[in-house]
């Protein structure tokens, strides 16, 4: 059984940091894609950045450049390290894992950015 654990939300002041980690328990293939998506209220959920097996990234246009996600294959773990935090960046955090047959979820972790 696959399971992802977020951890590292919280609440921030405007232009702080946070840094999420989801780690992966579990049998899974080596080539694989790890991302963080979010979901703020009344919004569908967003890709906010994703990162091969590889190492290739891939970022939202409204985070590009505040936003480093990286990822320690040895440890199955994703993280992202989110800087200049702004209030529209308010949402619930979801961690996942995608392959050739496979994606998971993980349960969300809150971030909130105070003005």
């Amino acid at each position: 059984q696959v399971q992802l654990v977020e951890s590292g939300g919280g609440l921030v002041q405007s232009g702080g940091s946070l840094r999420l980690s989801c780690a992966v328990s579990g049998s899974i293939f080596s080539i694989n894609v790890m991302g963080w998506y979010r979901q703020a209220p009344g919004n569908k959920r967003e890709l906010v950045a994703q990162i091969t097996s590889g190492g290739s990234t891939n970022y939202a246009a409204s985070v590009k450049g505040r936003f480093t996600i990286s990822r320690d294959n040895a440890k199955n773990t994703v993280y992202l390290q989110m800087n200049s935090l702004k209030p529209e960046d308010t949402a619930v955090y979801y961690c996942n894992l995608w392959g050739t047959s496979f994606e998971y979820w993980g349960q969300g972790t809150q971030v909130t950015i105070s003005s």
